[in-house]
């Protein structure tokens, strides 16, 4: 029992250092901080959501309009680029502020096909 035990503990501390420097600079200058209000009570959450909400209409909108592939894949693209903008405003706002984003709540259903 005790070398497998001595094996475990092994192997968790060789995959810790690895989870830590995922994101060293996020983990570090985040650390402490309280996280975002993601309500409606946060105009910036408000604006993040909108800015959603356009990215989708703007998607069904250029999807319909699509004639062959290409242009779905532009469309999927732009898309994309709209969303990871928002997130990254957002976060850029919140840490202005002093929050931290701990995550963002999607609609997962919306899909991109």
């Amino acid at each position: 029992m005790k070398p497998i035990a001595s094996i475990m503990l092994a192997a968790a501390a060789l995959a810790t250092p690895g989870a830590a420097l995922a994101h060293p600079i996020i983990v570090e200058r985040d650390r402490g901080l309280p996280i975002a209000p993601n309500n409606d009570s946060n105009s910036y959450w408000l604006d993040f959501k909108t800015d959603i909400s356009e990215a989708k209409r703007e998607l069904k909108s250029d999807l319909r309009r699509a004639t062959d592939d290409e242009d779905r894949r532009d469309a999927r693209e732009e898309y994309r680029s709209e969303i990871a903008d928002a997130k990254h405003d957002y976060r850029k706002e919140m840490r202005e502020r002093g929050y931290r984003v701990a995550n963002f709540r999607e609609d997962r259903r919306f899909s991109l096909r």
